[in-house]
């Protein structure tokens, strides 16, 4: 969506990104749901600079504390700080009007933080480089994560976990898939050419764009001739192995992407299952949009018994809720949401998902089981825990080029994923 005509003045701007960035550090909020509760006018800037703050969330916060006396016990005043520090290091053409615009901001929220507000940011001006030299010697701001995050990565990828950092640091590709019912994806790269659109072929029916542009200068997007997904998350519906006629289960469908490209790919009955009902509205809307039919059904996938009708499904994909590690520069905020026991609880809840429904494939059958994590426990870890509980299932290799097998981390052309196709003997 384009910015709406009337701005509202910077203080505003940075008044509201504060309030973002405060409920998402200290009070443990969604910034999506923050965001969305905030005036349409306006948003998609107080966006750009929530999403600015919270990738460089540890750095800022570093800078910030050295330049004060004594720790700030007003939260919204300290996100406040980061904003405007955020804006400095982005508009270097403008440092004057961010200070003074963040000084109004401040009198606002707190008058008396007026005077703290404009020496901070003025002796951030002045000290900059020194500053910056001197706080990124903590592993943890050079990197902008949390440190057990860092130590996790270390771990499992010695040789990868500082470029996987890195990438989920930058900004994420902007990658469509192409239906392929409306053609091949080289027809519409053609197309985009020649409406001033560069993008370049990642995938059979990827397309990932040199530059982001709103949906609706995409052409046949309303009508679905094309969806915005990750190039990762479109491996799932090929990992399936689907073929026309076969009785599939989408287990925790919503947004829908992976529904959509499953019958983008073969003639199936499908059925897309989600615990939410307004989650699973959003599945319905991406259906309509591109012409396609499942049956929707509400329900936890760990309790079948609560949905499913008994008849064995051919093909599941089990997309089960993570830490969401792997998508974190489409959701800085998720790296300052996390705790190192969060991993465990999403563990427990995969543990209690894969076998209920693994009830649910029929014998010669296949389940998907995905993440979009990149932390071990919640993927390999969490398969070979249930093969060891079920000597009826076998995990069968996989096409392409993997981290460790079924492994993808963050790079320049997708997220980081986790895939295992698992077999039912």
């Amino acid at each position: 969506m384009s910015e709406p005509i009337h701005q509202p003045p910077l203080r505003q701007l940075l008044k509201r990104a504060a309030y973002a960035v405060d409920a998402v550090v200290h009070k443990g909020q969604n910034l999506n749901r923050v965001l969305a509760q905030q005036p349409v006018e306006g948003r998609a800037t107080v966006q750009d600079i929530c999403y600015g703050s919270l990738r460089e969330y540890a750095l800022l916060a570093a800078l910030r504390d050295a330049l004060l006396s004594n720790p700030l016990k007003d939260s919204l005043v300290a996100a406040l700080l980061v904003v405007a520090l955020r804006q400095l290091r982005a508009r270097p053409d403008a440092t004057h009007t961010v200070v003074n615009e963040a000084v109004e901001a401040a009198a606002a929220i707190q008058p008396w933080a007026r005077g703290l507000v404009n020496g901070v940011l003025r002796n951030y001006l002045r000290q900059a480089d020194a500053l910056s030299a001197a706080v990124i010697r903590k592993e943890s701001v050079r990197w902008n994560y949390p440190q057990w995050w860092i130590d996790k990565l270390r771990i499992a990828y010695p040789e990868h976990w500082q470029a996987a950092l890195a990438a989920g640091n930058q900004h994420a590709p902007m990658t469509l898939r192409v239906n392929q019912h409306h053609g091949s994806a080289a027809a519409y790269l053609e197309l985009l050419r020649d409406a001033g659109v560069e993008a370049t072929q990642t995938g059979a029916f990827a397309l990932q764009l040199t530059q982001p542009v709103a949906v609706a200068q995409l052409l046949g997007f309303a009508s679905g001739r094309v969806s915005v997904q990750d190039a990762g998350a479109q491996l799932a519906a090929p990992l399936l192995d689907l073929h026309d006629g076969q009785r599939v289960l989408d287990a925790c469908a919503a947004p829908g992407g992976k529904t959509g490209h499953i019958l983008e790919t073969a003639d199936v009955a499908l059925t897309a299952l989600d615990s939410d009902m307004a989650r699973l509205e959003r599945v319905r809307e991406n259906l309509d949009r591109l012409q396609l039919k499942a049956t929707l059904a509400c329900g936890d996938a760990a309790q079948p018994d609560t949905w499913w009708d008994g008849q064995p499904f051919d093909r599941i994909l089990a997309d089960v809720p993570c830490s969401a590690s792997g998508v974190v520069r489409r959701h800085p905020d998720i790296k300052w949401l996390r705790r190192p026991d969060d991993i465990a609880h999403f563990a427990a809840q995969q543990a209690a998902m894969l076998p209920a429904l693994w009830r649910c494939l029929a014998h010669g059958g296949k389940l998907l089981y995905a993440t979009c994590s990149i932390f071990p426990e919640e993927n390999q870890r969490q398969v070979d825990a249930f093969l060891d509980r079920h000597d009826d299932a076998s995990q069968l290799d996989l096409e392409g080029e993997w981290i460790n097998p079924g492994q993808l981390l963050p790079d320049e052309q997708h997220d980081g994923f986790f895939y295992a196709l698992l077999a039912k003997n």
